[in-house]
């Protein structure tokens, strides 16, 4: 059954000590499955998450005809059937709560020659998805939807045309979405960011034999005639690793090593933050496992302090947004946030979320259009806030409650098994006096 809320004891915590294996990489696993679907060959997938987001991927594709197989629990072997090798699905494609699957399946499929429809749960369904059909339009694309919402209605047997072109937004999924619909173009493909965002699509297109051009924030696609299999070893998500980053640094006593976590620079803004709030965050045993760079990241508990977000920080850390109102509100002083506004549109809106449930537990907090004011160290009170079916105000919520030692509740968690399946389960493996109610 379904985890309806997690309530907490209020007793004091043990310090987090020893060493924690996080699950991999969500967004990685999802372009390894679907590039792996479209490549020439089998590609090997080694620690993929099996959470419920980007198991939505993998049985998207399987409708689309592509064979996996299942392997250990983390494992897959993905069977591709080349650029031009898709099936047409016999109904509607379910993502889910995904919108990274959402929005990059657009791209994709507006290059096939049959029809498609994506749809979503209730809350992917509010969610932003012109920032995508505007984009793949210009390239040629036809895709139907009702005030820039899912369901999506893709038409296919559509000419692609190459564009040059800079995406209003500084994101990773719009980005992505352009370059997997230029795979598909008759000319090359240009992106020019706003900033630099997470790079996985573009690099693991590049290892796979595509001809990319790929600088600071421009990236130059030529539509390639197939893509080769490869062996992709996901790291350990940094997203994941954040809740613990911050818990034990708040935790008296702690002394905790996450194990083999991915801190490229597009993924690891919030490892500066911390860094500068005062965490004693040690970075160990760093190497390169092809995709990313990982590494051992050992956190030690540590008094913090406010800061001014430092802006350039932002895109490299946009899910870790609710961790890091967290460890503001159990700061010394003020921490204060900018050009976040990105943050409206997640699964929830993080901003106005977060700062009603921190002001609902005693916190000051005040919110502007892309960001906020957080006045940390005041004294905090448990009370029962809902995550508004948001997985990441979910867990967040969850380490503020047992770092601060708080009889709270967070209702409505049902969603943390769409990126952290495990996540309760760690938590009472490190005797966190946690309560689950389930549906």
């Amino acid at each position: 059954m379904a985890e309806s809320s997690w309530s907490f004891a209020g007793t004091e915590p043990a310090p987090l000590l020893g060493s924690l294996r996080i699950p991999g990489d969500k967004s990685v696993s999802h372009r390894a499955v679907m590039l792996g679907s479209i490549a020439q060959g089998t590609t090997e997938i080694h620690g993929f998450l099996p959470a419920a987001d980007t198991l939505a991927t993998l049985r998207i594709f399987e409708q689309l005809g592509v064979n996996v197989v299942r392997g250990e629990t983390d494992q897959l072997l993905v069977q591709g059937v080349g650029l031009h090798g898709l099936k047409p699905p016999t109904g509607p494609l379910d993502c889910g709560n995904a919108g990274t699957a959402m929005r990059l399946l657009a791209g994709l499929l507006a290059g096939q020659s049959f029809d498609t429809s994506l749809v979503g749960d209730e809350s992917l369904s509010v969610r932003p998805m012109q920032r995508i059909i505007d984009p793949l339009t210009r390239m040629g694309a036809r895709i139907e939807s009702e005030s820039g919402l899912a369901p999506l209605h893709i038409v296919g047997g559509r000419v692609l045309s190459g564009i040059d072109i800079q995406p209003e937004q500084a994101s990773a999924q719009v980005k992505s979405a352009i370059l997997l619909a230029g795979l598909y173009a008759s000319e090359p493909t240009t992106v020019r960011e706003l900033r630099p965002t997470r790079d996985y699509t573009e690099r693991m297109l590049l290892r796979m034999g595509c001809d990319v051009r790929i600088e600071s924030d421009l990236i130059v696609l030529q539509p390639p005639q197939q893509l080769a299999a490869q062996v992709w070893d996901v790291p350990a998500d940094f997203s994941s690793a954040a809740f613990w980053l911050v818990a034990a640094s708040l935790i008296p006593g702690s002394d905790l090593v996450l194990q083999s976590v991915g801190i490229s620079e597009r993924r690891a803004g919030l490892l500066r933050v911390l860094r500068l709030m005062g965490a004693d965050i040690e970075v160990l045993n760093t190497r390169d496992q092809g995709l990313d760079v990982v590494a051992d990241l050992r956190v030690r508990a540590v008094k913090l302090h406010g800061i001014e977000v430092p802006i350039d920080c932002v895109p490299d850390m946009i899910d870790e947004f609710p961790i890091l109102f967290v460890a503001a509100a159990c700061a010394s002083g003020v921490t204060t946030i900018r050009g976040a506004a990105e943050l409206r549109h997640k699964e929830s809106d993080r901003l106005q979320v977060m700062a009603d449930a921190l002001s609902a537990m005693g916190v000051k907090v005040q919110t502007t259009n892309d960001g906020a004011r957080i006045e940390g160290g005041l004294s905090l009170h448990a009370a029962a806030i809902a995550s508004h079916g948001d997985h990441r105000i979910a867990m967040s919520l969850a380490m503020l409650n047992w770092a601060r030692a708080l009889p709270g509740t967070v209702l409505n968690v049902e969603n943390v098994g769409t990126s952290y399946p495990e996540f309760a389960e760690q938590l009472l493996q490190r005797q966190a006096p946690l309560q689950i109610s389930r549906a």
